[in-house]
């Protein structure tokens, strides 16, 4: 196992095209967007890294004559420097069954997904499969993630070590759920209790990581365990929640059946007090308008896994509705439900499922939802998601021209949202260049 990076003493700047979100551009042009705020755009620009932290940004002209003479300037001219990707919900015990043939959500569970993560009994099998999952991660420009355990303890033990190893900001849980699953992978409303609050006294605020309380869904958790979820949340208010929400028709009508006194499913969840801040309902696509307001007013956030709602053929996530409330809206790849770990085929999906439903997604819009937006549904702003001075440098080199493609129709575009938009319907893991966590390249393309 590599030791944990550390940032290099003296300070390093990577000169190329600076771009990152600053708030919410809601469905602005790019013009309006600049006036209000929502981002910052160097055309040429430096950023200068200094123990592990973001110390100095802007435009070139400005940056340069600033510079120590034994500061290192790594020319990215050509490229975008931007965030690197949060992923708000992903599965790292199903990376294997990733592209898994031919179901539909329950189905493909008990097909697939159960009997793969019965595997994760085994710990040195939990430990390469993290080891493996973290740079598929980083690979893809993604440096921040919210991550599904499976019900072994052990599975989370391996993936926390795995993160720190890199340095990484990570949000994860061990799953909970005790019915409707196969005996191997069913805990009780005792262990799943004991175990999750050992695991969050061992790794919670341990460093950049971070524990989510994992009742799986409402279906496989009975209403003792979800007692207990809430007695969890209760204990450590700081702790996340994650769980899904409404991916599925007939699993909706199944949350019915098991819980007859429930007005809804998302009814289900804020009787055990999970609807709050601090938790993330995984596809939300099949929502009322009522359950759209009472998730917004609430604080918790949404993940949108378009590749995974697409392939399992679960829906189409309604983007205006969650606009229309301010509903706290990020991305997730939910692999291996979904198709890629990249997080820019997650936006070219989403934008396709946008347009499907007479929706609009403008690419600010998608790049804000990836990082900063997400920070903010997360309640980590100030620390990942942006390339604010004083951060964390948890940030990515794009290349446009890591496809022919790709470079030859950026060589046409004349603005910027032209540009991130080309970004995230061509590019995919092969543009990541660089990607960079607290200081330290820790993936180069090549």
């Amino acid at each position: 196992m590599h030791n944990k990076p550390t940032a290099p003493e003296t300070s390093i700047a990577l000169r190329g095209s600076i771009f990152h979100s600053l708030a919410d551009p809601q469905n602005y042009s790019e013009a309006l967007a600049e006036k209000n705020g929502c981002f910052a755009y160097f055309e040429d620009g430096i950023i200068v890294i200094s123990a592990g932290k973001i110390s100095a940004l802007g435009s070139a002209a400005t940056i340069l004559p600033t510079l120590a003479y034994d500061v290192e300037v790594r020319d990215c001219r050509g490229k975008f420097i931007m965030p690197g990707f949060i992923d708000t919900h992903i599965h790292y015990a199903q990376t294997d069954i990733i592209a898994a043939y031919g179901a539909q959500l329950l189905d493909w569970l008990n097909r697939y997904a159960f009997p793969e993560e019965m595997l994760f009994a085994d710990k040195q099998y939990a430990t390469e499969v993290a080891e493996f999952f973290m740079r598929e991660l980083l690979r893809n420009g993604t440096t921040a993630a919210q991550v599904f355990g499976t019900v072994h303890a052990q599975s989370v033990d391996v993936l926390f070590e795995a993160a720190q190893q890199h340095g990484m900001a990570i949000i994860a849980g061990k799953v909970m759920m005790d019915q409707n699953c196969p005996p191997q992978l069913a805990d009780t409303p005792e262990t799943g209790y004991a175990d999750s609050r050992s695991l969050i006294q061992r790794w919670h605020n341990n460093g950049r990581l971070r524990y989510a309380v994992t009742p799986r869904f409402a279906p496989t958790s009975s209403e003792a365990q979800l007692k207990t979820v809430q007695q969890l949340v209760e204990e450590f208010p700081d702790v996340y929640v994650q769980t899904h929400l409404s991916e599925n028709e007939s699993e909706i009508a199944w949350v019915a059946e098991l819980f007859p006194w429930s007005k809804s499913y998302l009814d289900v969840y804020a009787h055990y007090g999970l609807l709050r801040s601090r938790t993330t309902f995984a596809h939300c696509i099949h929502l009322s308008d009522a359950e759209h307001q009472q998730l917004a007013s609430s604080g918790a956030a949404i993940s949108c896994c378009p590749t995974s709602n697409l392939f399992l053929g679960s829906g189409l996530f309604n983007f205006k509705a969650a606009q229309e409330v301010n509903a706290q809206l990020s991305f997730g790849t939910d692999v291996g439900g979904g198709s890629s770990f990249s997080m820019l085929r997650t936006m070219h999906e989403a934008y396709k499922v946008a347009q499907l439903r007479g929706d609009s997604l403008t690419p600010l819009k998608a790049f804000y939802i990836a990082t900063k937006g997400a920070s903010v549904a997360l309640q980590r702003e100030g620390e990942i998601g942006c390339l604010s001075v004083g951060q964390m440098a948890d940030l990515i080199v794009v290349d446009p021209k890591a496809s022919e493609i790709c470079g030859r129709r950026m060589a046409t575009a004349q603005t910027l949202s032209e540009k991130l938009f080309i970004l995230m319907m061509l590019g995919d893991d092969r543009h990541i260049a660089q990607t960079w966590v607290a200081g330290q390249c820790v993936h180069e393309a090549g």
